[in-house]
């Protein structure tokens, strides 16, 4: 059995328009996260590809995180 998790960064969707908006809380994000921008959902799909892939059958018990390498700097 296989229990793998995708841990996303900031993306930006509906939901989270009003905080994108903000330019303080944007600024923030874009500042923060290497990648220098704010994710969107499309950047989610090569992770989660790999996850549900044969290529993934022996990854057990990991968080891929896709958030533009944010957390390597938190």
């Amino acid at each position: 059995m296989q229990v793998n998790g995708l841990g996303p960064g900031y993306i930006e969707t509906e939901l989270t328009r009003p905080l994108v908006e903000d330019e303080e809380f944007g600024s923030w994000v874009r500042g923060r996260t290497p990648a220098g921008r704010w994710g969107r959902t499309e950047d989610l799909v090569g992770g989660l590809l790999f996850l549900v892939s044969p290529a993934a059958d022996f990854v057990s018990g990991q968080v891929l995180y896709v958030d533009g390498g944010m957390t390597s700097v938190l």
